[in-house]
């Protein structure tokens, strides 16, 4: 029977370089170059994508901390060492969003850029990150759902040995549902970047407005199957509830906005 996958990807220079790092920096920087290639078509610099990158990563860190300790301080104020040991996990998703998103809408006022062209560049790039990122979730062995057994892992959904096993959490088979919601972004990025080609039906904005549809639509329903989720009181997920009003505020935007006459179309030409 294999062990459970070591968190610790490897040491360098007495540095331990932890997995969850190593995914979430991989997809950012996939994002990066992605949006930057995206960013030119639109009439943008590829250098407006790196320099906010700079300000939004480390902003929508703190974000996603701040946001994740805050729905888990009745723990954190007995283990307040414990706050800032981000490589252990325990990143809110919808934490760095909110923070990015509003580094996002200072950067473009300072710049004159067009808030909702810069959101359409950036969109796909951000679930696709989001899609790898959840894999630093897997090797955490956070992000899980309800007791299953193996013959549902191994037989049913016909996961690898390696994803089987490493869902193995204290002698328990989880659901995987860190894998639903990688696929679920994955699919919605390759939706996302097929649309946008789309110039003639999407104008300014919707893109970034699908990905908001989208990524909430299938959180909601994943967040359901997980045992580790955030609480409100009652026993209100906090991540089903966010999902919930983003969801349609995105539908009614979009809605909204593609009938109105002054919101142009999205233009989109092709790189030599």
């Amino acid at each position: 029977m294999l062990a459970s996958i070591n968190p610790i990807a490897l040491k360098l220079f007495g540095l331990e370089i932890h997995w969850y790092a190593i995914f979430i920096v991989s997809g950012v920087l996939l994002g990066v170059w992605l949006s930057s290639r995206e960013a030119v078509r639109v009439g943008l610099k590829g250098d407006d994508v790196t320099d906010f990158i700079l300000w939004g990563l480390p902003i929508s860190i703190i974000g996603a901390r701040i946001y994740y300790v805050l729905f888990q301080w009745s723990y954190y104020k007995n283990h307040l060492s414990e706050i800032f040991a981000i490589w252990n996990g325990g990143l809110a998703i919808y934490g760095g969003l909110i923070a990015g998103f509003l580094t996002l809408l200072v950067f473009c006022y300072h710049r004159f850029i067009p808030v909702w062209k810069f959101l359409d560049v950036v969109a796909p790039s951000v679930i696709l990150a989001q899609a790898i990122g959840r894999w630093g979730n897997f090797v955490n062995q956070e992000a899980f759902g309800s007791p299953v057994n193996k013959n549902f892992l191994s037989h049913t959904l016909h996961l690898p040995t390696f994803i089987v096993e490493n869902m193995k959490i204290d002698g328990v088979y989880h659901q995987p549902t860190f894998l639903y919601e990688s696929v679920w972004n994955l699919i919605g990025f390759i939706l996302l970047v097929t649309l946008r080609r789309k110039n003639r039906f999407f104008k300014e904005g919707n893109i970034f407005l699908t990905y908001i549809a989208w990524y909430s639509f299938g959180r909601f329903f994943i967040e359901g199957l997980r045992t580790d989720s955030l609480m409100l009181f009652g026993g209100l997920r906090v991540s089903q509830g966010l999902s919930a009003i983003l969801f349609i505020v995105a539908v009614v935007l979009i809605i909204f906005r593609t009938r109105d006459k002054r919101v142009i179309f999205y233009q989109r030409k092709e790189l030599l």
